[in-house]
């Protein structure tokens, strides 16, 4: 049984380090995923797969390394509910990328987003230039959402990310 709380241990460490590296190389990493980013996540997986269960690799170590982050997981985000400081840590706060028709060039420098992504953004919400944009955010989930000056316009509801839910697949 000790084995077990060992693969428990080594789980919520590599969580609360994992949760720590998405923190430090920012939100923008987590909107679109391309080719070298999914590569990216499969060698991480398999690197720390070894970190979690050790020598039992057994389909018990890895059912009890699956369940512990699950259950860190479920813990983590109502302690982040409940603790305001905890969610401040952890997670961004919108940026400013436009304002009133200004583009912020640092804060896009500061995010790493080019002037082109921030154009396309833009034009998926169906506004031409940056000028007529009232407000563009870089939201915590790493999407752009974007508010036109124009009142004539209509919003769009636009996301970079399509989520299926299981009435989809």
């Amino acid at each position: 049984m000790n084995a077990y709380f060992d693969i428990i241990f080594r789980s919520v460490c590599v969580y609360l380090f994992m949760i720590a590296a998405i923190r430090l190389f920012g939100k923008k990493e987590l909107s679109q995923l391309n080719t070298a980013d999914v590569i990216l996540i499969l060698l991480i997986s398999n690197a720390v797969q070894n970190a979690m269960v050790g020598s039992n690799t057994g389909l018990i170590g890895g059912l009890v390394a699956a369940l512990a982050l699950f259950i860190i997981n479920f813990f983590f985000k109502k302690l982040m509910f409940y603790i305001p400081a905890l969610k401040k840590l952890v997670q961004d706060k919108p940026e400013i990328l436009v304002h009133n028709g200004t583009v912020e060039f640092k804060t896009l420098a500061k995010l790493g987003i080019t002037h082109d992504e921030l154009m396309e953004a833009i034009r998926e919400h169906g506004i031409e230039h940056y000028q007529e944009v009232r407000l563009a955010m870089l939201e915590i989930d790493g999407n752009i959402s974007v508010i036109s000056g124009d009142t004539q316009l209509k919003q769009t509801k636009h996301k970079r990310r399509i989520h299926k839910t299981l009435g989809n697949v």
